[in-house]
């Protein structure tokens, strides 16, 4: 395997942001998903490998690139599961709030894997290193939120929980207030929090709530390269979905899933920001430059990353 891909995957994810940051806050929303996918896609096909895209703008018919069983690279080169998110945030980006970055997670050789998520909706808890077995999603929040403090060492007013603010969230977000702890409100893209809250320093102590399902194993990609804890429930709004899960994922539908559930073995994981946001700084620009922020990680080294890059415009 070349241990620089990696470092490929971080020239992925950054054309793409450079590509659709050209378009935060003009309200756009389609123009600057359509230029990250564009960003991606063609970096993609520069890099000597035989990737698949097993999760992606959705199904052949629904994109028209990154498509889930697209074939991606020059096709030599090792065999690669991919999992993009060419703009997570696209309303954040269209509406230059923060938040808004680009991501890809990779599965390399036999070695590595990433579940197929199936077009739904996913219960999320995702905690630091720290709080790794301490938590239990089947309890109620206000007992995770305990627990966290006392492994942590913080007294329960210190303890900041990341939640999008959707009206499903409104009991979660009561029973956290209740217990004593703070809740960040995520207007859009749950991903950026969810990678915040496993490093000790983002002020960021973990994500509680309902997202996407395939966020979620990508989410799962980088708790594996940084050794917290992720658990997780899929959620379903029809018998239709709940079918289509049948086809995807093995054994009971209704378990709870943890993080090597959904990512193991050979993964990296990139990320670069849009707009500055609990993880990432966005895209600024100085004359004759666009500078980018990204993190950038490997789980068989356990090896992560902070990279600033300097692009010349001209």
């Amino acid at each position: 395997m070349d241990h620089n891909l990696h470092l490929d995957f971080l020239r992925v994810t950054e054309e793409a942001a450079l590509r659709c940051a050209k378009w935060v806050g003009k309200g756009e929303r389609a123009a600057a998903d359509q230029a990250a996918c564009e960003g991606m896609r063609a970096m993609l096909g520069e890099l000597d490998i035989d990737g698949t895209i097993v999760i992606g703008e959705g199904e052949r018919d629904e994109a028209p690139m990154l498509y889930i069983g697209e074939k991606v690279g020059t096709g030599s080169g090792a065999a690669v599961s991919i999992a993009v998110d060419p703009l997570e945030g696209t309303n954040l980006c269209a509406n230059g709030t923060p938040n808004a970055i680009a991501v890809l997670a990779a599965a390399v050789d036999e070695k590595g894997w990433l579940m197929h998520a199936p077009d739904c909706y996913m219960e999320k808890l995702v905690v630091g290193y720290e709080c790794r077995g301490v938590v239990d999603i089947t309890l109620p929040p206000r007992v995770n939120v305990r627990l966290m403090a006392k492994a942590l060492g913080k007294d329960m007013d210190e303890i900041t929980i990341g939640v999008l603010e959707r009206p499903r969230h409104d009991e979660l977000i009561r029973d956290v207030r209740e217990a004593g702890a703070r809740v960040h409100l995520i207007p859009d893209g749950d991903l950026s929090v969810a990678i915040a809250a496993l490093d000790p320093d983002s002020g960021v102590d973990g994500l509680m709530g309902i997202g996407g399902a395939p966020e979620g194993v990508i989410s799962a990609a980088a708790v594996l390269c940084m050794g917290g804890e992720m658990q997780a429930r899929l959620r379903f709004t029809s018998d239709e979905q709940r079918e289509r899960a049948k086809t995807m994922v093995e054994g009971d539908l209704d378990r709870v899933f943890f993080d090597h559930d959904l990512a193991a073995g050979q993964v990296m994981f990139s990320a670069t920001g849009v707009t500055s946001g609990d993880l990432l700084r966005g895209v600024r620009y100085r004359r004759g430059l666009a500078i980018t922020e990204s993190i950038v990680m490997t789980s068989d080294t356990g090896t992560i990353r902070r990279i600033e890059t300097r692009h010349r415009t001209d």
